[in-house]
C-alpha cells in the first residue's frame, strides 16, 4: 500500500534543526513501540516502514541535505525549494504532503528489497530488549558480608545474585541479559537491582565507616572505663578514656564496612552520658557532696 508522502522530521516528530543524537534517539523509541514483532496494532507495520525511512534519510547527512534542499524530489536530484509547497510545513493544500505519489512503502521496498510479500523485508531489523530496575532490600550485615544471596522479585522471578562486600544504599547491580527481550532475534536488555538497606537499630553508616553509640556512666566518664562496644561481627572492649565528654569518639580500627581494594573503613563508639532517672539515697548523697566540694562549670567561658 503505497501512502502520501510525509514530512520525513513530522515522522520522528524532531524540530527540523534536530541534531544525530536527537534524532536517533527518537527513532529508537519510535522503532521498538510500533515493530511489528512488538507492537499488535494493525497498523504498526506501516507506521514502522514510516519510521524506519525517516531515520534513513534524516540520518545520512548527504540524504538529509538533498532532502532538505529538494524535498519530495530529493531522490530524482530536482531542485524545488523554490517551488510552492515545500516550506516549513512540508505539505501541500490537498492534504497529501508533496503529492507526488511517491509513498513510503515504495521507498522502503526498495531500500529493503521487497514488498510485503516478500516475508517482511525488514526482518534482518533486530532490536536490543530494553533495560528493566528493581530494588532489593538488604540488612547492613548482608551488605557487610556480600556473597551470593538468593532474591525474589515481585515479577516471581528468583535469581542468584553476587552481592559486593560493602555494597551501598543507592548502588546499582547489573545482571546482563535479564531485561526486556529482544525483538527480531536482538539481545535481551539487561535487569539493573538498586540495592536499599535497611536502617539498623544500632549502627550509622557514614561512607565506609561506621558509627554507633555507647552509653557511659557519669562517673566512667570522669574516671575512665573499659566498656563492651557491639560490632558488625559481634563485640569488642574499648577503653573510655577518663574526662570524656557526651560525643566524643573513641575509633576500632577495621571494624567498619568493606571499601575499595578491600580496604575497610573504621567504627566509632559515640560517648554518650547517662544519668540514673532515680537515685538511691546514699548515691543521692554523693552526689550532693560532689556538687558541694566540685569547682567544675560547665559553662564557663560559653
Amino acid at each position: 500500500m503505497a501512502v502520501g508522502y510525509r514530512d520525513y522530521f513530522e515522522v520522528l516528530g524532531v524540530p527540523r534543526g534536530a541534531g544525530d543524537e536527537e534524532i536517533r534517539s527518537a527513532y529508537r523509541k519510535l522503532a521498538r513501540e510500533h515493530h511489528p514483532d512488538v507492537s499488535k496494532d494493525p497498523g504498526a507495520e506501516d507506521r514502522f516502514k514510516e519510521v524506519s525511512e525517516a531515520y534513513e534519510v534524516l540520518r545520512d547527512p548527504e540524504k538529509r541535505e538533498r532532502y532538505e534542499r529538494l524535498g519530495s524530489s530529493w531522490k530524482a536530484g530536482e531542485d524545488v525549494s523554490g517551488a510552492s509547497g515545500f516550506g516549513g510545513g512540508f505539505g501541500s493544500g490537498d492534504g497529501q504532503g508533496f503529492g507526488d505519489g511517491a509513498g513510503f512503502s515504495d521507498f522502503f521496498e526498495s531500500f529493503f528489497g521487497g514488498g510485503r510479500g516478500a516475508s517482511r523485508g525488514f526482518e534482518g531489523f533486530s532490536m536490543r530488549g530494553g533495560d528493566q530496575e528493581a530494588t532489593i532490600e538488604l540488612a547492613l550485615e548482608e551488605a557487610a558480608r556480600g556473597g551470593k544471596q538468593k532474591i525474589s522479585l515481585t515479577d516471581g522471578r528468583d535469581f542468584e545474585v553476587q552481592i559486593p562486600p560493602g555494597v551501598r544504599d543507592g548502588q546499582k547491580i547489573r545482571l546482563a541479559g535479564q531485561g526486556g527481550e529482544g525483538a527480531s532475534g536482538g539481545p535481551a536488555g539487561d535487569l539493573y537491582l538498586r540495592v536499599r538497606i535497611k536502617r539498623h537499630p544500632r549502627f550509622r553508616r557514614e561512607d565506609d565507616d561506621l558509627v554507633v553509640e555507647i552509653p557511659v556512666a557519669p562517673w566512667e566518664a570522669a574516671l575512665g572505663a573499659t566498656v563492651s562496644v557491639p560490632t558488625l561481627r559481634g563485640s569488642a572492649k574499648v577503653k573510655v578514656p577518663a574526662g570524656s565528654s557526651s560525643g566524643r569518639r573513641l575509633r576500632l580500627r577495621g571494624e567498619g564496612m568493606p571499601g575499595p581494594g578491600g580496604r575497610k573503613g573504621d567504627l566509632y563508639a559515640s560517648v554518650r552520658i547517662v544519668v540514673p532517672k532515680v537515685l538511691e539515697k546514699r548515691e543521692r548523697e554523693l552526689f550532693e557532696e560532689l556538687a558541694a566540694v566540685s569547682r567544675f562549670d560547665p559553662r564557663q567561658g560559653r
